[in-house]
């Protein structure tokens, strides 16, 4: 059986029931739009008659990423700090808070003034970052219309030690100089925002937690620099750029295996923290984007391409005369020659120009430029620092005679201290070139083959009889550790001459030779206290810094000491 349809769902609206119903929808519909509008208009709590508010959305800002050395201790990091803002319509200064207030910001009265009759502005910055007790005693004061924001800023825990290496950021933390300059994306994080209510003293009343973004922190940095060893140079270098009354000096202190910067410095050098001394020029890290003719310091690597290519050996006897070469109308000199017949490694040792020369014009130009080349000179050393130094290298087919003879004892090419240091790696690997940088690293690089073992290692034992007696760089030596080195004296270029009584002095080394652990590459500029060669100026210094960061890395000794006789020396100091 169909079930019955019920009369119901036949059942039609009145057109007049249906046209009330309709009207009665609308008009609970406008009750609700009435009712919505007078909660924003009149009842809101952050828009009165007396009390007007702005809606802002803010910037949070993120808290940069730390610089620590290879150790962890702190070379660079961000503290809070406090931004005083006002809004100027909404300040008014008694005249005794009015002093007090710019006491208290360290401004002039003139100054406070100004920013405070800005009325068109909703909020003008009165001095940004301040102490937190300074904010406390702002605070105090209880002046309308002066509010507060969270920044931070950059401290730097080491000042002027690591100065060079780190750089500085400027008052928003942006990079400027140095690792901050070249590591700010990573160092510095990502900013945050907040959408926030202000009363009309600019004072924070409420947010919105649905536009609330928080900042993420930037990234900390390890450096391949070792603090201890940083202050050992720093200390070291500043003593002898005064004692030598010099106009600046420079030291690199290596990792002889991985290729890491464990030191670099400077002197004179600049407080980061301190931004009312500041100036450009004391800035510049003169270890790595500046160049100098590092004179006899580049002989080694004149013997080594002549070795490699199998002109010489290092019993080759080569005859220096009275100490004096003719080269077409260029006259190349000695200034203590001993005797008339030298070895190579006895020219190396003390550091004859006219065999140094000698052995350069045995071979093509192109061999002795290819070593340059393959070590680096010439090119960006890649150090990963901003504004690094190519040098200056010219290519071969260019070169004159006596230019050839000149640059094989470092003249007529211009080199940076930092690939200098980096050059020494061949000795100390076997004739692998290694990568340097400023970050620490987790394994050691491969490096590239620049020469044979067998050549390395006899250029690595001329170098040893350097610092031996007779030798040049016998200041250099280290009680209880072999050292191997060269020492470096060469003229200063100014105004297209070289200078008679202006002087680069310089001395690179390693040690133990026997087993290298680190390099260090010493230079000063145009010493006046009365020494101007590498053997008397700077070959002390590489001593006290090698011999110190060989103690404190705990560096076993390879040398038997008897006696003690570099005290007692009077060394040859040419080179």
């Amino acid at each position: 059986m169909r079930p019955e349809l019920t009369n119901v769902l036949g059942l039609r609206l009145s057109v007049r029931r249906s046209r009330l119903l309709l009207a009665l929808i609308i008009l609970c519909f406008l009750v609700l739009v009435a009712r919505a509008l007078y909660l924003q208009c009149f009842e809101n709590p952050y828009k009165t008659a007396k009390q007007p508010w702005l809606a802002y959305t803010e910037m949070l800002r993120a808290n940069r990423g730390k610089i620590t050395d290879r150790r962890g201790v702190p070379l660079a990091i961000s503290t809070s700090v406090k931004t005083v803002c006002a809004s100027p319509r909404d300040v008014n200064l008694s005249a005794s808070d009015h002093q007090k207030l710019s006491h208290i910001l360290e401004i002039q009265p003139a100054l406070l003034t100004k920013r405070l009759s800005q009325k068109n502005k909703g909020c003008v910055y009165l001095k940004r970052q301040i102490s937190p007790d300074k904010a406390k005693a702002i605070s105090a004061l209880g002046v309308p219309g002066i509010s507060f924001e969270n920044e931070y800023k950059r401290y730097y825990p080491k000042g002027e030690v690591t100065a060079h290496i780190v750089g500085l950021t400027d008052i928003d933390e942006i990079g400027q100089e140095g690792i901050e300059l070249e590591y700010h994306e990573w160092l510095s994080g990502k900013p945050g925002k907040r959408f926030v209510y202000r009363d009309r003293e600019n004072n924070p009343i409420d947010e919105d937690p649905d536009k609330l973004f928080l900042p993420q922190k930037g990234h900390d940095l390890p450096l391949s620099i070792d603090l201890r060893l940083q202050n050992f140079a720093f200390r070291e270098i500043k003593k002898a750029v005064i004692e030598n009354d010099a106009k600046s000096g420079s030291v690199v202190v290596l990792d002889a295996q991985s290729g890491e910067i464990l030191a670099l410095v400077n002197w004179p050098s600049y407080n980061p923290n301190n931004r009312k001394t500041y100036r450009p020029s004391i800035a510049r890290n003169l270890a790595v984007v500046d160049i100098f003719e590092p004179g006899s310091t580049l002989k080694p690597f004149n013997a080594a391409a002549a070795i490699e290519a199998g002109y010489v050996t290092p019993r080759t006897s080569i005859n220096i005369g009275n100490g004096r070469l003719r080269v077409g109308n260029k006259e190349i000199t000695d200034t203590h020659p001993k005797k008339t017949d030298l070895t190579v490694s006895e020219i190396i040792k003390v550091s004859s120009n006219v065999g140094s020369a000698q052995i350069a014009l045995k071979m093509p130009s192109e061999e002795l430029w290819r070593m340059f080349s393959l070590v680096g000179f010439g090119k960006s050393p890649e150090s990963g620092f901003p504004g690094e130094a190519k040098g200056r290298l010219r290519k071969f087919s260019t070169w004159k005679t006596i230019e050839k003879a000149t640059m094989s004892f470092g003249h007529g090419i211009s080199v940076s201290l930092i690939q200098l240091a980096r050059a020494y790696t061949i000795f100390t690997t076997g004739g692998r070139l290694l990568p340097i940088t400023f970050v620490k690293r987790d394994a050691l690089p491969k490096g590239r083959m620049v020469m044979s073992l067998q050549t390395s290692k006899a250029v690595g034992k001329m170098l040893e009889e350097v610092v031996e007696d007779g030798g040049t760089g016998t200041k250099a030596r280290v009680l209880g550790y072999r050292v191997a080195g060269k020492t470096g004296t060469a003229h200063k270029l100014l105004d297209g001459a070289y200078s008679k009584h202006s002087y680069y002095s310089s001395f690179v080394g390693f040690a133990p030779a026997s087993k290298p652990k680190l390099i260090v590459a010493v230079v000063i500029d145009d010493p006046r206290g009365g020494q101007y060669f590498g053997g008397t100026v700077a070959a002390p210094v590489f001593s006290q810094i090698i011999g110190n960061s060989l103690r404190l890395l705990d560096v076993p000794g390879d040398k038997k000491e008897k006696t003690i006789t570099a005290d007692r020396q009077s060394p040859s100091a040419e080179g």
